[in-house]
Formats: C-alpha cells, structure tokens, sequence
C-alpha cells in the first residue's frame, strides 16, 4: 500500500510539472529568404516584431529562418495559407500564380515615388489586394513597398532598345512581360539566385529591389545600374504576412501584440525606405558601377511597352484586372 505522503507529493509533483507545461511560450516561425544580420531592411521588420512579442510577456516567441533556410522562396505562400509556416516578409507577386490579381503588386511604373507608396496604402487599390489576401487565409501584419532597379552586365539600360537580346532575370511575370515585349528573354529564378546566374553567364541582367542589390551582393557582378531616382519604374509590395491559422490560435493579448509590433515594423520600414535607394546608389558608385537614372521621357519609353504587354495581359488575364490599375493610377 502506498502511503498517503507519498501520494501527495506525487500529486503536487504532477500539478506543478503539468502547469509547468501549460505555461510553455507559444513559438512561431518565420520564415524569409532574405539574409540574416547584415542589415537587411525585411529581416529587420521581422526582427522587430519577434523582439517586441518576446519583450510583452505574453508567452510568445518567434523563431526567425532567414535566407530560405526552412522554405524555398516560393514555397512560402502555400505554406502560410495552410498553416504550416507562421510568418514571412514576402514579395507577394511572387504568390501570383496562385491569385493572379497580386501581379498589380509588381506592375511597370504602377507606383513611381516613395511618397506615393505610401498613399497607395490607404487606397481602394490595396484595400482589393487585402481582401484577396484575407480570403486566401493570410493576415498582413505590415506593408512595405520596396523601389528597385535593373542592372547589366554589359551596358547601361536607359530605352527599351538597350534591353534587347539581353537574358533578364525578372522578380515576377508584369515585368517579365514588359522585358520580353522590348526583345528580352526572361530567366524565372528568385533573388537569392541572382548572383551565381549574373556570375555564370545564365543571365546578363537583372531586376529586383534596392534592398535585395545589396544583400546579395549583385555590384560585384555588373556594370552598370539603372537606379529608382525620380522616376521608379519598379516597385514590389513585400509585407509582413502571418497565416490566419495561426494568428487565430493566438489569445487576445498574443494577436494584439502582434498587430502593435506590425505597425511599429512598418513604420521603422517607412522611415528607411528612401534610404536604401541613397545606399545602394552609394554602394555600387563605390565598387565603380556605373549608376543612372531614368529621364521623364525614358520612363515614359518604358511605360508604353508595359501598357502594350503587362498591362493588357493582366487586363485579358484578370478579373477585374483594369480596373485594379485604374484605382492604382487614380492615387495621386
């Protein structure tokens, strides 16, 4: 027979180790293809939101995967609308086979300045793209419009006829379009790609954003390097994205720090975002890039063939495709 001390200590043993187990910190991942720790702006807005959610005591933790380390790149959509992945900065056009309709996040000339990023923000045009992404099963927890550029091994492209003949590597299918309509073939890799193609000869050019020309050293490989400037022909919608699945598991306190941290992320992106454009011009000035930018009438140049190509193919393509860049060109 067991005696009754015995018995109680046991029982409190049990109790303690079983609150124990229920006061376990709930633990997500995150997931991007970014690098880590070298001042990658989407890996900060990540960071930050892990940061805080640890620092609110909430018992939640955020495990962050950066430079594709626990998806592929276009692995992390699928993986975020079926819960299997927790959170992710995303370029969300790269999402665009499975809704056709975020392609308008990449669109030639869609977007132009910084300034008017951030009004798109509040638009019909991005309160549309939200309610697809939200019927998809995604949250966006902070927006982020990153400008970006193309850049050549073998010469400055100013005019569509610079491109011609050129292997391009594209970030998504609007500009891929535009490339290929101005005599351009497209090579379909992500940026974290983009290197070893420029270094073995698979592509001589290629698009993507400030940021990611940095991180992934892509000034030791070209030539010169058409910047965003005055004139931004390319910019890419990379939120911070959680899946429903899992926010909804969340308690109360849990999601609210959440959507606290997602705002503080996407402000200390707006405050930066210029910057990276400033810094990735200095950058490639100091390993002898060549660095341009486009002229009004260069730009307008470029957004002709993209009204011919992109445009109309997302028009044809699309429900409701024309009239999602109606309401984008309509932000003023």
């Amino acid at each position: 027979m067991i005696p009754l001390r015995s018995t109680a200590v046991a029982a409190a043993v049990f109790a303690s180790l079983s609150a124990s187990a229920l006061a376990a910190p709930t633990t997500l991942r995150a997931s991007h293809q970014f690098p880590g720790g070298r001042g990658d702006v989407r890996d900060e807005m990540v960071q930050i939101i892990a940061r805080d959610a640890k620092a609110a005591n909430v018992d939640l933790e955020i495990q962050v995967y950066p430079g594709a380390s626990l998806f592929k790149p276009n692995e992390q959509w699928n993986a975020l609308v079926n819960g299997q992945l927790d959170l992710s900065s995303f370029p969300l056009d790269y999402a665009s086979g499975k809704v056709r309709a975020f392609g308008a996040t990449l669109m030639p000339g869609l977007v132009r300045s910084h300034e008017r990023a951030q009004r798109l923000n509040n638009s019909t045009f991005m309160k549309d793209i939200k309610a697809q992404i939200d019927k998809a099963g995604v949250v966006v927890l902070a927006d982020a419009w990153l400008a970006g550029a193309i850049a050549s091994k073998k010469g400055c492209i100013r005019r569509p006829d610079d491109i011609q003949g050129l292997k391009v590597r594209s970030a998504g299918p609007t500009f891929a379009s535009m490339w290929q309509s101005a005599g351009a073939s497209i090579v379909s890799i992500p940026s974290n790609e983009v290197y070893n193609a420029l270094q073995t000869g698979v592509a001589d050019a290629t698009d993507t954003s400030s940021s990611s020309f940095i991180s992934f050293r892509i000034y030791e490989q070209v030539k010169c390097l058409t910047a965003p400037g005055d004139n931004a022909l390319w910019f890419m919608y990379e939120p911070v994205l959680m899946s429903k699945k899992s926010f909804s598991r969340l308690d109360k306190k849990q999601r609210d720090v959440l959507l606290q941290a997602g705002k503080k992320s996407q402000q200390f992106f707006a405050e930066n975002a210029k910057g990276l454009d400033e810094e990735m011009v200095k950058v490639f000035k100091d390993h002898n890039v060549e660095v341009i930018t486009l002229t009004p009438a260069e730009y307008d140049a470029w957004v002709k063939v993209a009204q011919k190509s992109s445009y109309a193919e997302f028009d044809k393509d699309v429900p409701n495709g024309k009239k999602l860049i109606e309401e984008a060109l309509s932000v003023k």
